[in-house]
């Protein structure tokens, strides 16, 4: 399995003020590049030949070497260090790749190590001048929660995509196990020909949903990602009508990243 670690380079952690600076040059240069994003690099993109399919994979992989730049960005300027344990198995024929979400970075990290990846996002980030550009040329999925959101969604994943989804819908309450929303299960079951779960834990916890971004950690933060084992949606769907499935479906998940987080919890003290 492939481990691909940032961690451990560098022998000490910036001061405090200096990862306050580099942590706002970071988001002002996230804010930054996709407008430039949208204004002067996918229209340049969209004069290239190809149809809209052929289009869109060019812009998703713009967008993910672009993350990855941001995130190696973060990595050398002290604000973070980054483990990602079975990056490999990331970006397969209809796979749907379902994570917890403990931090404003998470879909950010996961896009940067799938060269092609689909994912449903957020209704309001459609109007952030920000990643309009991005989310438009990259023919993400809004969470409306709507059924035509289900169905576009399990299409894509017919059609070969792979498929990041958040079953919270949002970033993880700190000191609040996660809720996962059966939508994702639901999803799963009607199109994914495998669901892959990737664990990911930020020490210590930082940019959660109830902290503003110049809330920084009194040390840089550790980012760890980690792909877990495949599920067959298809023995879930042997077990009943789709709702019993996915209800199933989803207990299963949550009680799978229940476990890996309380591990990873016990290993961090």
């Amino acid at each position: 399995m492939e481990l691909v670690t940032q961690q451990g380079m560098s022998p000490y952690s910036a001061p405090w003020w200096w990862r306050l600076i580099a942590t706002a040059l970071s988001f002002s240069l996230f804010g930054i590049g996709g407008v430039l994003l949208r204004v002067l690099v996918f229209p340049l993109l969209g004069l290239l030949p190809g149809d809209a399919r052929v289009r869109r994979t060019r812009a998703r992989r713009v967008v993910s070497r672009s993350f990855r730049w941001f995130v190696e960005f973060m990595f050398r300027s002290g604000v973070l260090t980054y483990e990602v344990e079975g990056a490999e198995r990331l970006g397969r024929p209809g796979q749907m790749v379902i994570a917890n979400h403990p931090s404003l970075i998470d879909v950010v990290v996961l896009i940067a190590f799938i060269r092609d990846a689909n994912c449903v996002v957020k209704q309001s980030l459609w109007d952030n001048p920000c990643m309009h550009g991005p989310i438009h040329a990259c023919g993400y999925i809004s969470n409306s929660g709507s059924l035509d959101m289900l169905d576009e969604a399990a299409a894509a994943l017919q059609a070969g995509e792979t498929l990041i989804v958040f079953p919270e819908g949002t970033r993880t309450t700190p000191g609040q196990a996660p809720q996962f929303h059966r939508g994702a299960a639901a999803i799963a079951l009607r199109g994914a020909q495998l669901v892959t779960p990737v664990v990911i834990s930020v020490s210590p916890t930082t940019l959660t949903k109830a902290e503003p971004w110049y809330s920084i950690p009194s040390r840089r933060f550790h980012f760890r990602l980690r792909v877990g084992q495949d599920i067959d949606p298809r023995q879930f769907s042997a077990l009943g009508p789709a709702p019993v499935a996915s209800r199933k479906l989803n207990d299963h998940l949550h009680q799978h990243f229940m476990k890996e987080l309380a591990e990873d919890e016990r290993s961090a003290t």
